[in-house]
């Protein structure tokens, strides 16, 4: 029983999580539309000064980053060897070995945003990087754009 107890809230955790990033690639989606139009006064109000700028003319690009989750996925396998012998007067002798094979591997998540304006408007909003999954591509971006979203 106990079990089934613990499957089930390891499965919640999982649902919760799942949820959680399928929600900020919604938002960071959301974001690359609804940022359309909006002045350049408007973006350091929601997304802060950026890391970098560049300007071409009239065109600018603002570079913010975002997220930077890492996954670490891990296995392991062991086993043991184990032998022993009494004797009869009472002496006992025994051996063992033992065999280890572990591996992981590790990705981070990031995503670098570049918020292109013309004329001190945005023109669009471009995402970079390892951004999500498959499901939630975009979803490290939702830290940077967030708070333009209404």
């Amino acid at each position: 029983m106990k079990t089934n107890w613990q499957a089930s809230a390891v499965l919640a955790a999982v649902t919760l999580v799942a949820s959680c990033s399928i929600q900020r690639a919604e938002t960071a989606s959301t974001a690359q539309k609804q940022m359309v139009g909006m002045s350049r006064e408007r973006v350091l109000a929601c997304m802060g000064v950026p890391a970098a700028r560049l300007a071409e003319g009239s065109t600018e690009v603002w570079t913010y980053g975002s997220g930077g989750r890492t996954d670490t996925f891990a296995a392991g396998t062991s086993t043991t060897t184990a032998s022993a012998m009494a004797y009869s007067s009472g002496v006992a002798t025994g051996f063992a070995t033992t065999n280890s094979f572990g591996s992981s591997s590790t990705r981070a998540r990031y995503c670098v945003v570049n918020v292109v304006m013309i004329g001190g408007q945005v023109s669009a909003v471009n995402y970079a990087g390892p951004t999500g999954g498959l499901l939630t591509r975009g979803e490290q971006c939702a830290y940077a754009v967030q708070n333009c979203v209404q």
